[in-house]
């Protein structure tokens, strides 16, 4: 992104910054910036904003030592507002959470959720339809005991392989994921419910 085409003119020399994670997007905080703390985040790679209340730059987490490392940078269409994507080291809201939204329930998912809920609707619709000359099509039609009994041979092999390299691990695993998915759609249980459990356990 070119500096030059963030317009600072609008407001008093600030742009507002959006914050996201660059793991899941969930929004982190929202911040100004003038021209130098954007050009101070570019040359440090720590996120610093203005700060309207000190009158000052500000780089988050310079006496929590809660920082957000800048991982990417855009503007908007007009150039009046940026849209940072930040790893961040330690909880962002100064009230201890790690988002200052964070009383808003939903969770965006991670980056890899919408491959994962494209291949459970792929595999919700082989089990419909059934076609020829597939695989799932011939798991499905052997039934809950034959994917049941499936998953644990591919549980076992995912054991083995994990003595061996990570390339092989890699591989045997990712056979697990799919075949616990086909037998999850087998079973008529969303994968969002097994995100959910997940989700329940953690907090």
């Amino acid at each position: 992104m070119d500096i030059q085409e963030v317009d600072f003119n609008k407001e008093n020399g600030l742009v507002p910054a959006i914050i996201q994670h660059s793991e899941d997007c969930r929004v982190l905080m929202l911040g100004y910036m003038n021209r130098d703390a954007l050009e101070h985040t570019r040359q440090t790679g720590d996120v610093t904003f203005f700060s309207r209340s000190k009158n000052r730059l500000w780089t988050k987490g310079e006496t929590s030592g809660n920082t957000l490392k800048l991982v990417s940078m855009q503007k908007d269409c007009d150039g009046d507002a940026l849209l940072i994507m930040a790893e961040p080291h330690g909880p962002t809201c100064h009230t201890g959470e790690e988002s200052c939204f964070h009383e808003f329930e939903h969770k965006p998912p991670s980056k890899y959720y919408p491959f994962l809920k494209h291949l459970e609707q792929l595999l919700i619709q082989r089990k419909a339809e059934l076609p020829e000359n597939s695989y799932t099509s011939s798991m499905f039609r052997k039934g809950t005991d034959k994917l049941a009994q499936k998953v644990g041979e591919e549980a076992v092999e995912t054991v083995i392989a994990a003595k061996n390299d990570n390339e092989e691990l890699l591989y045997e695993a990712s056979d697990l994921l799919f075949h616990l998915m086909m037998l999850l759609v087998d079973r008529g249980v969303p994968l969002s419910a097994l995100v959910k459990e997940l989700e329940d356990r953690h907090q």
